[in-house]
């Protein structure tokens, strides 16, 4: 058997990984989309190291673009395997994947005028609306902790990893010569003690395991103290300074856990009495399939909704579904808090937003979770005072502040927890992706030196023979 590294390699977007069994059956876990790397992206996400039409399965930890994106793409190119994920991973793509068609048909419109300007012809999107909607007819959803036959000699089983809604570790079995090989591929880990998420699940006993490494040398803030910065910031912006307070915020997971925090500062009226908008139409939607999985929740998020109106929903809290109704938001001098996608401050309707206040000392943008290194986000958390918005340049005089408790991915120590379920004496190799290499390397000998033996950072497209 043989794993390729193709993606999220010493970085963390762009997630593929390829395994093929002394057979020749082909199994692609995850198909993410790279990100935030300018005009460098196109090309990258177009040259995916593998033929498309060799691909047997694919099998998807999460929803997530940087794990999903490339699916509709391989699909129009000749992808005809069955694509097997969890029933909130598919729902989710549902909303996921076409939104995502929507803004490749827009971005290229940009995307073209820069090329133009250097001297490069023009290209078409990677994949559109339709493509999108097309690629999801391939889904097959399925539980956790279900193990099933995807091919001759391979099985699959999802275990929770409290992510997102969905987001599952992958464990691959697969028998060669009459010996069975573990395979878990963990994808994203979340943390503990969450909101909404269950804890992260068990995975069984592995031989191999490919697993994250995004905050490999960082331990967060303790959750509990999310709730307290939140209301303090928004008591500081919205009442002191009469301003916006402007949270970037991924549309699915991180959106939906904000809401729940706010309503609970709203019941316990420790909420000033401003308006609250959820300016994403992808976080609507995302909100609403929230609802339907209650699978995925905790016992007192579930009792909650059987007992009470809507953990989603409360007074002042308003959700934004047109464009004319966005732009109203900029007009206003009111104090209100706008939760608005994309939590990375590329696309999506955050950007004017930022564009319109950014340059208002009244106003705090808070970043609540991970921005890669490139992006707009990023730059902004990390106190550039001059940024670059829709190719215009602006000063930030806004007040940035940080809530790391919020995060999707463990730190660390959390995603140690999570492998400790592990025997490591039985764990030939650990292979580390989904992180900068600086982090990766202090992951691996934290790792180590906590008795795991073999622990590898892979170098992009490098193989395995395992």
């Amino acid at each position: 058997m043989r794993i390729d590294f193709l993606g999220a390699i010493n970085e963390v977007t762009g997630s593929k990984f390829l395994v093929t069994t002394q057979s020749n059956i082909k199994i692609l876990l995850d198909c993410g989309m790279y990100q935030g790397k300018g005009l460098d992206t196109d090309a990258m996400n177009r040259d995916l190291g593998f033929n498309i039409e060799e691909i047997d399965v694919l099998i998807l930890s999460h929803a997530h673009i940087d794990h999903s994106g490339l699916i509709p793409y391989i699909v129009k190119n000749g992808f005809k395997g069955k694509i097997y994920c969890t029933h909130g991973t598919r729902d989710l793509c549902s909303i996921m994947l076409p939104d995502s068609g929507k803004i490749q048909e827009t971005d290229v419109v940009d995307f073209n005028k820069k090329r133009s300007r250097i001297g490069l012809p023009a290209i078409s999107p990677i994949y559109t609306l339709r493509d999108a909607f097309a690629s999801l007819k391939y889904f097959i959803s399925m539980p956790n902790n279900l193990k099933i036959q995807i091919e001759d000699g391979v099985q699959v089983m999802f275990s929770d990893t409290g992510h997102m809604l969905g987001g599952s570790a992958i464990t691959l079995y697969i028998t060669e010569n009459g010996k069975e090989t573990v395979l878990t591929y963990t994808g994203d880990i979340g943390r503990y003690n969450k909101y909404l998420l269950k804890d992260p699940d068990v995975f069984p006993q592995s031989d191999y395991i490919i697993t994250e490494s995004t905050y490999g040398n960082r331990e967060h803030e303790k959750i509990n103290i999310a709730e307290e910065k939140l209301a303090q910031i928004v008591q500081e912006t919205c009442v002191q300074n009469l301003g916006k307070l402007l949270i970037p915020s991924f549309a699915i997971g991180r959106s939906q856990e904000i809401i729940y925090i706010l309503n609970k500062l709203k019941k316990a009226k420790r909420l000033p009495d401003v308006p609250i908008f959820v300016d994403s139409p992808l976080a609507i939607s995302a909100t609403d399939i929230y609802r339907l999985h209650t699978e995925c929740f905790k016992d007192d998020i579930v009792d909650m909704i059987h007992t009470e109106k809507d953990p989603f929903g409360f007074d002042n809290l308003f959700y934004v579904r047109t464009k004319e109704d966005s732009k109203r938001l900029n007009t206003t001098n009111r104090p209100c808090v706008i939760i608005s996608a994309s939590g990375m401050m590329e696309a999506g309707r955050i950007k004017h937003h930022l564009a319109n206040n950014i340059e208002n000392r009244r106003t705090t943008v808070l970043v609540v979770g991970y921005c890669a290194p490139t992006t707009l986000g990023h730059k902004i958390a990390s106190g550039e005072k001059k940024v670059s918005i829709y190719g215009n340049i602006y000063q930030v005089n806004a007040q940035v502040r940080e809530i790391d408790a919020l995060s999707g991915h463990g730190d660390y120590i959390e995603m140690h927890r999570y492998l400790s379920c592990q025997d490591k004496s039985k764990v030939k190799n650990v292979f580390l992706v989904h992180g900068e290499r600086d982090v990766q390397e202090d992951y691996k000998n934290y790792l180590e030196s906590n008795g795991f033996q073999n622990v590898s950072i892979p170098v992009f497209r490098e193989s395995f023979q395992i």
